[in-house]
């Protein structure tokens, strides 16, 4: 079994292993992978059983080696297949993968950012497309051509099979230097399959990002944000999807770091994050890039809008897994995986970050629950639940 204490060299096994160790059905495996740098898996599970795990993996994340990689768990098997590089553009750093199927086509689409070092601000969304299960993809085309625009999150389809694109807007103003203080969270919806695109800004969503969308069992939607503040996940709610309220902070704390939540078939909103949040930081850093700056970067560092400043450098970690059985009004939760969650450096060439962060998660009809997540930016764990987790 892989542990997870600081200073412990894990033990990096691709098939999935049982825990006896634990008082609930649990199994864990680690992605096979290709790159020193893993970071921002994201799951889709396929009609025919299927598992695949998107992530973004090179260097150190801001470099243009940093592309996408692709990884299966066939239906029925316990092994993980190898990694796949997926794009090829060394001239951009490409992150943060959104894999999403179209169940009246069978298409599969694969989007990802594609940035200039460490700039996010001239980020731009690019996708692929595959027509046989993801045993082959066309080229990359430009999805969203405006910079600045990021993805993390799934892609849901109303009711009224509208496609809904949760995106923030990385922004700054010229001679400023990104730093994630006056970012936004905005939708982008399609009613036409993706030929045409329309968008919708959350209300006062400054520092919000990551927008989480699921539909709850009575029918609305609910929405749930990282904090650039590094203070807590915040909440909004919609009736229809597109119009949405405006963001209010929750009890659960957050770090300045990604979460994911779904609904399970009970109707129970199940999220994973970390436990944490800046009180609990011993110092932070400028910002996500310092690891690449080569110092000739004469931006100004970028002013405070509202009052607030992005933080920067709170642990992430523990990674925990919360619950709510009224819609995010109150909440339980506990710890999924322990460590110090160090990330005040994103340098895995020397192994210093030991995060365990990014979190994916989707749930099955039958109650089985599938978690990737960022391992100390080395690896990306996989791990199985069954909702005996939650007794």
């Amino acid at each position: 079994m892989a542990t997870n204490l600081q200073g412990e060299e894990p033990d990096y096994q691709p098939s999935i292993q049982l825990s006896s160790s634990r008082p609930y059905s649990y199994s864990e495996a680690f992605i096979p992978t290709l790159t020193e740098q893993c970071h921002a898996s994201n799951l889709l599970l396929l009609p025919n059983g299927d598992l695949l795990c998107a992530y973004f993996g090179g260097s150190i994340e801001g470099r243009p080696d940093i592309c996408i990689y692709l990884s299966r768990l066939p239906s029925g098997e316990s092994v993980w297949g190898p990694s796949v590089k997926m794009t090829h553009d060394h001239t951009r750093s490409e992150q943060n993968p959104v894999l999403f199927h179209i169940p009246s086509s069978g298409e599969i689409r694969l989007l990802y950012t594609s940035q200039d070092a460490g700039n996010q601000d001239s980020a731009v969304v690019k996708q692929l497309i595959s027509s046989d299960n993801g045993a082959n993809w066309s080229e990359p085309t430009i999805l969203f051509g405006d910079r600045g625009t990021f993805i993390r999150q799934p892609i849901i389809t109303l009711k009224d099979g509208t496609w809904v694109v949760p995106i923030f807007k990385c922004r700054a103003e010229p001679g400023e230097r990104w730093l994630g203080s006056d970012d936004i969270s905005c939708v982008r919806y399609s009613r036409n399959n993706g030929q045409t695109w329309s968008e919708k800004e959350i209300p006062n969503s400054y520092g919000c990002v990551h927008m989480n969308i699921q539909q709850l069992k009575n029918g609305s939607y609910l929405g749930l944000y990282r904090s650039r503040w590094a203070d807590n996940v915040y909440l909004s709610t919609s009736s229809n999807g597109l119009d949405w309220s405006e963001p209010k902070a929750t009890i659960l704390p957050n770090p300045n770091a990604g979460i994911c939540f779904d609904v399970l078939p009970s109707g129970r909103v199940v999220l994973v994050y970390n436990h944490s949040s800046k009180e609990d930081a011993i110092g932070r850093r400028d910002g996500l890039y310092d690891d690449i700056s080569d110092g000739t970067d004469t931006r100004m560092n970028q002013a405070s809008k509202h009052g607030k400043e992005a933080f920067w450098g709170a642990p992430r970690a523990p990674l925990s897994v919360a619950w709510s059985d009224d819609n995010g009004e109150t909440w339980k939760w506990k710890k999924l995986e322990e460590g110090d969650g160090y990330c005040l450096t994103n340098n895995s060439q020397k192994r210093l970050n030991r995060e365990l962060s990014y979190p994916s998660i989707l749930a099955q009809e039958d109650g089985v629950i599938h978690i990737a997540f960022t391992y100390w930016r080395q690896r990306i764990k996989y791990v199985r639940l069954r909702e005996d987790f939650f007794a």
